[in-house]
């Protein structure tokens, strides 16, 4: 399937970011989980008190966090055989100073941390959680693969993967 997935990605901090990367990268999860070609998606960078802020209007819960994922349309993934409809997924909010320490107590890039939580956001809009142990081994297997074969048709250099749980 060759997507023409209208993803929006904004950049509201200081902190650099390839903007393309993110929006290839969420390009690549959605045609992996079979959703329409036409579905929208935002994915917006901010900064902690923002952040904060978010978190604890839609989650009650103080401080800043790394990823948030606003669903609209509650759409599921598809199979190859039926996609999604189209529709609004959502909105994925990262924060690049809480990705930054991650990042570096995982041993990998901030760019990395940042498009893991990516997939991991676009996971939570499609359904996917990890409040259970099986759903989370579900989850995170899957988000693994996801940007590991990303990352692999990028050709990056495998540092990601070493750090990945």
């Amino acid at each position: 399937m060759h997507a023409t997935v209208s993803i929006e990605v904004t950049n509201e901090t200081g902190h650099a970011v390839d903007e393309a990367e993110f929006a290839a990268l969420a390009r690549h999860v959605l045609d992996a989980m079979h959703v329409h070609p036409q579905t929208d998606l935002s994915i917006t960078l901010v900064g902690t008190e923002v952040m904060s802020d978010l978190h604890v209007r839609w989650m009650d819960e103080p401080g800043p966090t790394d990823v948030l994922s606003f669903p609209m349309d509650e759409l599921r993934p598809g199979r190859e055989d039926a996609v999604t409809p189209a529709g609004l997924l959502g909105d994925v909010v990262l924060c690049p100073e809480v990705a930054a320490v991650q990042a570096r107590a995982a041993g990998h890039s901030t760019v990395e941390e940042l498009l893991l939580l990516t997939t991991h956001g676009i996971l939570h809009l499609l359904g996917y959680d990890h409040a259970e142990p099986e759903e989370e081994k579900e989850m995170f297997a899957l988000q693994r693969r996801l940007l590991l074969t990303f990352l692999a048709g990028r050709g990056a250099d495998g540092s990601l993967e070493r750090t990945l749980p």
